[in-house]
């Protein structure tokens, strides 16, 4: 079975234990008005256009068999002098792709693979498939779990570790803000809190969204007692969100601030004092 992939990124820093392979599906259900991957959006290859160094000498025009209507056919990359045009997205079999990720791996060294997106459950069939190809490697994903909840109790048997993201608690929000409802999302938590899998649960942070500590309180009670927890990281925005957007030829127009660092102290303690592990990352 074939499956849309956008990136596959060695070395990852973020995505779990030990040196670690991150693959990107593409395609979510998502539309979460602060998101930095905008070419994963989508389930269909993309053209990715860096406008800034282009010439302008029309060779890119000149050879695209389509004209106004671009089908991310690819042409138009191999003329472009600068090297500014490239293709998102790539179909590929599970059973190939597990193999490029088990051939990143020197004998003998720890680590793993993880699958994110976009959103790892919009293929869930090739999601199954590439799991079970990617033994006896450590599997894990990132997932907003926006899903059926059956599909996502198969993927959990064929899992070490997941990385979940729960945006925000008040389902009216999470609409206005997500443009789907968390009712879904907080059931597979449920279900993932009874799995016996060990998984961290990751909160973007962004200020006036979703930063209350009710919001985060309330996060706290559905976690409470859980001891496949491992950590709540707070994510706080990332602030270079919308620099990806002129490259697809979209505009990002939303205009949020990360929580200042007092806030995001406040709010990792207010899980700690629930018994809560949190931490939360700094900006770079």
């Amino acid at each position: 079975m074939k499956g849309l992939i956008f990136s596959i990124e060695e070395f990852a820093v973020h995505d779990g234990d030990g040196l670690r392979t991150a693959v990107f599906f593409k395609g979510c259900p998502l539309r979460c008005r602060w998101c930095h991957n905008p070419e994963g959006l989508l389930p269909k290859p993309q053209r990715i256009r860096n406008h800034n160094g282009c010439v302008q000498c029309g060779r890119c025009a000149g050879a695209c068999p389509t004209s106004d209507d671009c089908t991310a056919c690819g042409h138009c990359a191999a003329y472009c002098p600068m090297g500014l045009i490239r293709i998102a997205g790539e179909y590929w079999e599970a059973a190939d792709l597990a193999l490029r990720v088990k051939r990143s791996f020197p004998a003998g060294v720890k680590g793993g693979v993880t699958l994110s997106g976009g959103e790892v459950f919009m293929q869930p069939q090739f999601l199954l498939e590439l799991l079970e190809c990617l033994k006896p490697l450590h599997r894990a994903i990132e997932t907003s779990a926006y899903c059926a909840q059956d599909v996502f109790a198969q993927a959990l048997e064929k899992l070490e570790f997941v990385f979940m993201d729960v945006k925000i608690m008040d389902d009216e929000r999470h609409c206005h803000y997500t443009g789907v409802s968390n009712q879904r999302i907080l059931a597979n938590l449920e279900t993932l809190k009874s799995s016996g899998v060990p998984f961290t649960i990751r909160v973007p942070v962004i200020a006036g969204v979703n930063d209350s500590l009710e919001n985060i309180r309330q996060l706290g009670d559905r976690l409470r007692g859980c001891a496949t927890l491992r950590t709540v990281e707070l994510l706080p925005y990332n602030t270079m969100a919308g620099a990806k957007y002129p490259l697809l030829d979209w505009n990002y127009e939303e205009t949020f601030e990360p929580p200042e660092p007092s806030r995001l102290n406040q709010l990792a303690d207010a899980l700690s004092q629930m018994d809560i592990p949190a931490k939360y990352r700094r900006q770079a």
